[in-house]
């Protein structure tokens, strides 16, 4: 197949090394497109061309990927897909300007220097060729689970806007302190907050943006937290330890010993 990759970014180069196709590339920098295209054994084509390609793929900043379907609907023959990390916007964009032909909404939950690892998919018009990008997403090793846009969406305010909201405020509440003082859970928070905060801002402001209401329950829960009595803290930490439980099963006796770190 022929495959077009908007976005010539870390995402994008990850799409064109799993995927088995004749590769080609285009960016807002066209330097960009280049370098990946040499990298990966492919060309670089113009951002606003008209040559048509078999598969598109918009590999953009999630906050771009509706625009970026309406833009280039036009250069696909056969399949649109994205790799944004949002899917309510782009699979919506994609029914409007691509109706009748394959579509795919994909969202590696991984940075690609980590992969292979869990893919959602929202296969919202299945095809052959969506059929061999899948299979080539699970020929790499990858663990590709089916969902909804809204299910996805939903999700990603836990598992990325909550999370990286409570990292990055440990971050910037957190004092500097002699290493001897660490504890497990505060040097695993160390941890988590250098991860963060080693990526890039602009990705983890579109995350933010795009599924703040996860932030806002971060904060109201913090807020709570702060401003609990004694025995209403108690019974968030047991909301918090129930919530626990029913996730792996494990029965926590909360009220039966001392914290242990």
């Amino acid at each position: 197949m022929d495959l077009l990759i908007v976005g010539a970014g870390a995402m994008g180069r990850w799409f064109g090394r799993t995927v088995d196709a004749d590769l080609a590339f285009a960016d807002a920098d066209p330097e960009r497109a280049t370098a990946a295209a040499d990298d990966l054994g492919g060309r670089a084509v113009p951002l606003d061309g008209d040559e048509q390609f078999d598969v598109v793929c918009l590999a953009v900043p999630m906050r771009l990927a509706a625009e970026a379907v309406d833009a280039n609907a036009h250069r696909a023959t056969d399949v649109m897909c994205d790799v944004t990390g949002s899917m309510a916007a782009p699979v919506a964009a994609m029914r409007e300007h691509f109706d009748g032909h394959e579509r795919l909404s994909l969202h590696p939950l991984f940075a690609p220097q980590n992969g292979p690892g869990n893919v959602a998919a929202v296969v919202d018009e299945s095809g052959p060729l969506t059929d061999a990008i899948l299979a080539d997403l699970d020929s790499a090793g990858n663990h590709v689970f089916e969902t909804t846009p809204e299910e996805h969406d939903r999700a990603m305010e836990t598992v990325q806007a909550a999370t990286h909201a409570a990292v990055l405020s440990f971050g910037l509440a957190a004092d500097n302190v002699r290493d001897e003082f660490a504890t497990p859970v505060s040097a695993a928070l160390d941890e988590l907050v250098a991860s963060v905060s080693g990526g890039t801002p602009r990705v983890y402001a579109d995350i933010q943006s795009s599924f703040g209401d996860g932030t806002d329950r971060v904060a109201d829960a913090a807020r709570a937290l702060a401003m609990a009595d004694p025995e209403t803290f108690a019974d968030l930490y047991r909301t918090v330890a129930r919530s626990d439980t029913s996730k792996d099963g494990n029965e926590h006796e909360t009220d039966k010993h001392d914290p242990v770190e």
